[in-house]
């Protein structure tokens, strides 16, 4: 029987089926496709009627003369942004900490978070065109300032630079709100305390604020450790070209272009569960890392 509390929660259960139907069909059920990384896929054959193969598209994998590269340019990337993503965001939280009319910090908050709610498909062409080396904007400044134009989108130096900067503008206002609440939970009595003791603003920035704030620092960035193989693939998929495949190709994108382009699916479907296994230590590692540290648990 149920209770009358029961009763009274039933309809916040009955809320959360939606959310939980979606969970269950993309992220549970396609567990049963990775049964394709271990046999080799015959079209037209049951799907449980494939020939087992074991590891052997593993090993194919590891022995692809560009894997290698892909994975140190998925690392490098992912590992930019995360750092890059990490101290920008606190540079912008404690400036605007700083300014005193309220009107001007929520302004420039809606500003700065704007870019977040677009997405890759209407930035990538509003930065193909921009970052144009022939009519693009940017390189229009550059030739009035006399540098040469810069193929931002087209060359092995500048296309991961050009990723990182631009994921880092586009995600940086939702990490700057993240750090101004954590700002408004320091102790306004720390800071008169240290303006009592003849510290100005820039001392009370290092021995008041950033203290108050390196519980969240601490936080997101071990949290951030699980995104280590995840470059972005709606950005890179949406600026790159075969030009930058050196400096630019990641793991995702290589996995679209061997299993949707190239039909091999198995040994697609290899790669990404090379890339989930990796992905899950990681994840693994950095909730440990945030309980130590941070205190965080789950649950």
């Amino acid at each position: 029987m149920l209770s009358k509390k029961d009763i009274r929660q039933l309809p916040l259960h009955v809320m959360l089926l939606p959310g939980l139907l979606l969970v269950l069909i993309y992220s549970y059920v396609p567990f049963f496709g990775l049964s394709l990384a271990f046999v080799k896929f015959l079209p037209g054959r049951p799907f449980f009627d494939n020939p087992w193969v074991g590891l052997t598209h593993f090993n194919y994998v590891w022995l692809m003369p560009n894997f290698l590269r892909v994975l140190g340019n998925t690392f490098y990337i992912a590992f930019c942004k995360i750092v890059v993503g990490q101290i920008v965001p606190i540079v912008i939280a404690l400036l605007l900490n700083e300014l005193r009319k309220d009107w001007l910090k929520r302004g420039v908050q809606t500003l700065i978070y704007l870019p977040h709610f677009l997405s890759w498909i209407i930035l990538g062409g509003i930065l193909i065109d921009i970052l144009s080396p022939s009519q693009g904007i940017v390189n229009q400044v550059l030739g009035m300032l006399g540098i040469e134009p810069i193929y931002f989108l087209g060359s092995n130096k500048w296309f991961p630079l050009t990723i990182v900067a631009t994921d880092v503008w586009k995600e940086f206002g939702f990490n700057t709100i993240v750090y101004l609440a954590a700002l408004t939970s320091i102790n306004p009595a720390l800071y008169e305390a240290a303006l009592i003791d003849g510290a100005n603003r820039w001392k009370q920035t290092l021995n008041v604020t950033l203290p108050g704030m390196l519980p969240i620092i601490v936080l997101l960035a071990t949290l951030s450790l699980g995104n280590v193989l995840n470059a972005g693939f709606d950005q890179i998929f949406n600026l790159y070209s075969p030009l930058v495949y050196e400096s630019g190709d990641i793991i995702d994108t290589l996995v679209y272009r061997t299993g949707l382009e190239q039909a091999q699916y198995s040994l697609a479907t290899a790669i990404g569960l090379f890339k989930s296994v990796v992905s899950f230590v990681m994840v693994s590692v950095s909730y440990l890392l945030a309980y130590r540290f941070a205190n965080y648990r789950i649950f």
